[in-house]
This record gives structure tokens, C-alpha cells and sequence, in this order.
């Protein structure tokens, strides 16, 4: 099998079986909110995630009360998500530039995006894909995990697994492809005991083929 034939398989699959694929992080459509939810999500669960951004939200509802927040207060709010000491101080730093710098509006391209403290290419890239319609794909563990075990990808970093799914993968399926692969590595493609004999993509997985 041809890498771009795998490429077809797979892709096509996703398209015809989990064509609404989107995050799972909660927040209430606005940029900001969405930024919030994903810098907490670094090295955490969704699920732990959703659990806090509501009192979050509604304490600290724009990047305007953020930026006035003190940082006992924000902690107290995040403190059962990894990280909580440096995720309140990123949280609050993130805010005061986007209110000093931009006008209170979360910024559009990934170069501006990752100016803002605590968020690195992978939170820049989600945010431009759900909320600008960039193609560009975030790989986390999950997307770099799946990706080369599919045989998507045989690069040993992030940049490289990113760079391989974005020369392969069609602008337009770019946005889902994140919310595909994440998706599958995180119910299907484990990181323990994967469960391949659940998985509808053994056809076309050289790590299926190689066991």
C-alpha cells in the first residue's frame, strides 16, 4: 500500500463516518473562551477541564476581567487542573496583552497567537482551525501517536508529523483531521493495549499489519 493510498482509505473513512467530528472542550462560541479552555487543556483531560471553565467562565467571562483578575482568585477556580500555579499566571498574562495589544479580540494568525503567553504551536494552531477556518492541523500526543502508528507519518516530532499530515490531507479536511485522529486516539488508538480489534482502520494501519 502506497502512502498517499493510505492516505485516500483513511481520509475517506473519516468523511463518511465521523463527518461532524469537533472538539470536546465546552465554552460559549466566543474566541476567548475557547483560548481559556484550551490552555488548560495542556497535559489535562477535557473532562477535568469542562469541569472548572464553568465557575471560570463565569467569574472571569472576557479577557477584559481576566486581565484584572488576581491570581488567588483564578488558582482557586483551576487548582484541580495540571499546573494550576503556572496555568493562572499564563491565563492572566494572556488576557492583559490581549486587552493592551489587541483590543480585547483574540488574535487571528498563529504567529500573533503564539506571541501570547502559555500558548505554543499546538494551542495556536487549534484556535485558528475551529474559530478562523485556517488549514493547519494541531498535533498533541494523541494526533502524533495515531498518525505514525497509522503510518500517516514517520516523523519523530511534532513539527514533522504536523508537516506530514498537512502535505497529505486537503485543505478543506484539515479541521476535522485534528478532531479525527484526536478522537481515535483517545477512545480507540490508546496509548496502552490500542484497540485494534475495535478499530474500523486495521485495513489500512501499518502498526495493524506489523503485529
Amino acid at each position: 500500500m502506497t502512502l498517499q493510498e493510505r492516505y485516500r482509505e483513511i481520509v475517506g473513512w473519516f468523511l463518511a463516518n465521523r463527518p461532524d467530528a469537533d472538539t470536546e472542550l465546552r465554552f460559549d462560541g466566543t474566541p476567548y473562551q475557547l483560548l481559556v479552555a484550551v490552555m488548560l487543556s495542556a497535559q489535562c483531560t477535557d473532562k477535568r477541564v469542562n469541569q472548572v471553565t464553568p465557575a471560570l467562565f463565569e467569574a472571569f467571562p472576557t479577557p477584559e476581567k481576566m486581565a484584572q483578575a488576581s491570581p488567588e482568585a483564578v488558582f482557586a477556580l483551576i487548582r484541580s487542573v495540571s499546573y494550576p500555579n503556572s496555568k493562572t499566571a499564563h491565563l492572566i498574562a494572556a488576557a492583559q496583552m490581549i486587552v493592551s495589544e489587541y483590543g480585547g479580540d483574540v488574535p487571528r494568525t498563529v504567529e500573533e497567537l503564539m506571541r501570547l503567553p502559555g500558548v505554543g504551536r499546538k494551542t495556536a494552531n487549534v484556535l485558528a482551525s475551529i474559530l478562523f477556518d485556517e488549514p493547519v492541523i494541531a498535533v498533541d500526543t494523541h494526533v502524533f501517536r495515531v498518525s505514525r502508528r497509522l503510518g500517516l507519518s514517520r516523523g519523530k516530532t511534532v513539527e514533522a508529523v504536523e508537516a506530514d499530515l498537512e502535505r497529505h490531507i486537503a485543505p478543506e479536511h484539515r479541521g476535522r483531521a485534528h478532531h479525527w485522529l484526536i478522537l481515535h486516539g483517545r477512545y480507540v488508538c490508546t496509548a496502552r493495549s490500542p484497540k485494534c480489534a475495535e478499530c474500523p482502520l486495521t485495513a489500512w494501519c501499518r502498526h495493524f499489519s506489523n503485529s
